[in-house]
């Protein structure tokens, strides 16, 4: 009876072991993919950012060249003042963006239980990830 429940319990431990390890591989793989969307994701919005900024300087000649014509077209300045608009505040939420989305300001509801869980410092993994070492993963 005793050696049955001494294979009971080795038994129940190694389910546990594996069990505990699969958590972990899940929890690993889990942080890299959000790392490597969280830096996909910052560059695509530094890009639309400048992008942004290149409209605004191409509405700002545009606007001048609108004044310059002798013959005032009120459609065309109204159309302008509105395409200014919104692309202040295209530029806006885009800096926003890039502010929510900074490697400081990002942080997931499961990384912080999970580093807390392991013991696993999150700035200096995240530091290492920002600098470019993370691994080969094919994007979209």
């Amino acid at each position: 009876m005793g050696t049955l429940l001494v294979i009971l319990v080795f038994t129940s431990a190694l389910v546990a072991l594996v069990a505990a390890t699969s958590a972990l591989r899940a929890g690993l793989k889990l942080r890299r993919t959000r790392a490597v969307l969280s830096s996909h994701l910052s560059s695509k919005v530094a890009q639309l950012a400048r992008r942004s900024t290149e409209l605004e300087k191409n509405l700002a000649a545009l606007d001048a060249r609108v004044q310059a014509l002798p013959v005032r077209i009120s459609e065309l300045q109204q159309n302008l003042a509105t395409l200014r608009l919104l692309t202040s505040t295209l530029s806006t939420s885009l800096r926003q963006a890039q502010r929510v989305l900074s490697l400081t300001g990002l942080k997931s509801s499961l990384a912080r239980p999970l580093a807390g869980a392991f013991g696993i410092q999150t700035k200096s993994n995240e530091g290492s990830v920002a600098r470019g070492q993370r691994e080969d993963t094919p994007r979209p």
